[in-house]
């Protein structure tokens, strides 16, 4: 047993070393060993073995792991720190630089003020393009111009945007690849060229050697240089700042995308600094206007007496006129939109009695611009597309910088279709379960909370401003009249009892109200959307009492009714109390009989319960509805009881319809007539000559005709 541990360990070695070496071959191994194995049992035992050296190669991987783990974490985590020292490192030396070039050039070129022939001997000595004598300047100028020319021929497209200029000269041009600012994917090579005062992009033409398309145009004013901190594989990436897009590009290694930073910081500042020396020589050397002549001999004195003034030179080198438009892409990149409108202000405040030179006007031009980006930003805010959730007050800040910068009425216009988009969403998503009367509750709590809400914020922002209240009242109505279309969806469309249309209505009436408080009443425009509605509901209401008493009165038997209990009659009484009727124990009788024929008490309840829910939704324009439904609905009981007292001829029931005809036409018309005024303010003419012309009818006993 001995001896074959040691044939498996020896085999276990050199099967290892076999596997080892640098000549194993998987494919050839597994043939020779097909070749050399007797049967199935030495396969599995190689197997076997195989699988045993596995194990403990993983084994000794893992403890190997184990051993250095500790050390893999803390040089990682060195590493980490080391990074970050050293990108901070960097950032503060490219600020050193940054200040020491600035400071640099700042005394020099006071040196060059204090001192013009140093200045000139300073520049001849370090300026590489700027040679001693003329023929060499005009030389160098000459192939400055020749190379920008030539590179420039090989892009097509860019003659009607670029337009040739002596000042223009190619700084630095090289391949860079551009990637996507979001998902960071690769868009495509192109060839950038930097000239001293804008910066060509372009790419490169498949089938044309050397040969470029035209992409983009970008002038240096309102370009934005960012270094991209390196995040593997994502390496050697700059940004560029263009508001309101930013572009990403990758040089091909480190080197280059250092020179591409410093060469575009140094074409910016040098852009600026001789932007500022030319505002500053035009300045100097405006020549005061001559006066007109005058051929009028008198004016000779005047003149000498009143010498003319000068024309105001208006300032313009200021370092914070100068930096203005950058300051306003700044502000406008961070959403300082307060800081940008702060500008613009201050800037009108200087310019203000200034006369507008040519200066002046290239400067608003490069403002307006600005102004345009900016007004754009303010109206993404305030469009719905935008997060509706903070309510009213969450738009205050874009509305109050657009009404600033002198857009009142498209700020209003703005806000109001951002509430009302919010309106309609809030509405939207509220969910229809349970009964009606809560969802009403919930839609006029959300929509009448959002009116006020609006109200509100709309005087507070707009309150230097009368000329807008107009528009708000009409978006006012465009929004009740969307609160309406839900309302009557749900309330009338969905075929309510007129008690619950009748709750649902107050209920709105109620929260409309509200607005009384802000000196808004909409009750009139409420009371106009819904008049259609409501008329149709108590058409159709009028028409279920006609009918159902009508066919109570073709069941009409004219006898008492019998309750049966005392409670029945207790709860009855208790009914006819509540619809008004204080006599009705007068029809009472012994043992729970009630001296009136069901057809009328039930037609009593019936036309009481129709008035007290119409009078809930009563206003001046339903007046003549309700009237004539009333009336139409009385004339169904007084003809029938005319028909039966002339139809009768047994003495007994003719005296009980008397008896019937007695309470509706004493007791129950008056009833409704008091009511009926009660709830309106003013009596009801068609009710009273109603009353008055069914008066009871005196039947003759011997005869089946009755006479009134």
């Amino acid at each position: 047993m001995a001896m074959a541990l040691s044939l498996g360990e020896g085999g276990g070695s050199r099967l290892r070393r076999q596997l080892e070496s640098g000549g194993f071959v998987a494919a050839e191994y597994v043939k020779q060993l097909s070749q050399q194995s007797d049967g199935d049992r030495d396969l599995q035992e190689h197997r076997q073995r195989i699988q045993a050296l596995s194990e403990e190669t993983a084994q000794s991987l893992k403890r190997n792991v184990y051993q250095n783990y500790r050390q893999f974490i803390e040089t990682a985590r060195e590493i980490s720190y080391l990074e970050s020292e050293m990108y901070q490192l960097s950032h503060i030396l490219t600020e050193q630089k940054g200040i020491m070039e600035a400071v640099t050039q700042a005394l020099l070129l006071q040196a060059d003020r204090d001192d013009p022939e140093l200045g000139s001997r300073r520049a001849a000595a370090t300026d590489p393009f700027l040679p001693l004598s003329a023929k060499e300047a005009a030389a160098n100028e000459e192939g400055r111009q020749r190379t920008l020319t030539t590179l420039l021929e090989k892009v097509e497209g860019y003659r009607d945007l670029l337009p040739e200029s002596p000042s223009k000269y190619l700084v630095y041009n090289g391949d860079l690849v551009e990637y996507d600012a979001d998902h960071m994917a690769q868009i495509q090579r192109v060839h950038a060229f930097l000239m001293n005062d804008c910066l060509l992009v372009a790419t490169a033409l498949p089938n044309r050697r050397g040969a470029y398309r035209y992409v983009a145009l970008y002038s240096l004013d309102g370009l934005a240089v960012v270094n991209v901190k390196d995040n593997p594989p994502m390496k050697d990436m700059f940004k560029l700042l263009m508001f309101p897009e930013s572009r990403i590009f990758q040089a091909e290694n480190a080197k280059i995308k250092k020179e591409w930073l410093e060469v575009l910081e140094e074409t910016k500042r040098n852009r600026a600094l001789s932007e500022k020396q030319r505002l500053e020589q035009e300045a100097l050397a405006r020549p005061a206007p001559a006066p007109p002549e005058s051929t009028n001999p008198f004016e000779e004195d005047e003149e000498e007496e009143e010498p003319s003034a000068e024309e105001e030179v208006v300032d313009l080198s200021l370092e914070w006129i100068q930096e203005l438009p950058e300051d306003l892409d700044v502000c406008i990149a961070q959403r300082d939109f307060e800081g940008a409108v702060d500008l613009l202000d201050k800037l009108n405040e200087y310019l203000r009695d200034k006369p507008v030179s040519q200066p002046v006007k290239e400067l608003r031009v490069k403002v307006d611009e600005r102004v345009r980006q900016l007004t754009d930003v303010l109206v993404f805010e305030l469009s719905p597309d935008r997060s509706l959730r903070g309510g009213p007050r969450a738009t205050r800040r874009a509305v109050s910088q657009l009404i600033r910068l002198g857009q009142s009425t498209k700020a209003c216009e703005l806000f109001l279709k951002n509430r009302a988009a919010a309106v309609q969403t809030a509405i939207r998503q509220l969910r229809i379960e349970g009964a009606t009367l809560l969802y009403i509750h919930k839609l006029c709590h959300v929509f009448f909370t959002s009116l006020l809400e609006t109200a509100r914020e709309f005087e507070t922002d707009f309150a230097g401003n009368n000329g807008c209240y107009s528009a708000f009242v009409v978006w006012a109505r465009s929004s009740m009249k969307m609160f309406v279309d839900a309302f009557s969806k749900q309330v009338f469309d969905s075929k309510e009892s007129l008690s619950t249309a009748a709750e649902c209505v107050k209920v709105a009436k109620e929260h409309c109200k509200q607005l009384s408080e802000i000196g808004l009443d909409l009750t009139f425009i409420i009371h106009a959307l819904l008049v259609k509605d409501i008329k149709g509901a108590l058409q159709s209401y009028k028409d279920i009492i006609i009918e159902a008493t009508k066919h109570r009165n073709s069941e009409e038997m004219w006898r008492r009714m019998n309750l049966m209990t005392p409670e029945a009659l207790g709860k009855l009484r208790e009914e006819m109390r509540s619809c008004g009727v204080g006599n009705f124990d007068q029809y009472t009788g012994d043992d729970c009989w009630v001296n009136l024929s069901y057809t009328v008490v039930a037609f009593t309840k019936q036309t009481m319960a129709f008035l007290e829910e119409a009078l809930k939704l009563y206003f001046p324009e339903l007046h003549m509805v309700l009237l004539e439904s009333l009336v139409e609905i009385i004339l169904v009981a007084v003809q029938h009881v005319d028909y039966s007292l002339r139809c009768e001829q047994d003495p007994e029931k003719k005296a009980f319809i008397r008896q019937n005809a007695s309470f509706l036409y004493e007791t129950v018309l008056p009833v409704v007539e008091k009511r009926f005024e009660e709830g309106v303010g003013k009596p009801a003419k068609q009710l009273q000559d109603l009353r008055n012309a069914s008066r009871l009818m005196r039947v003759n006993p011997e005869s089946t005709t009755s006479v009134v």
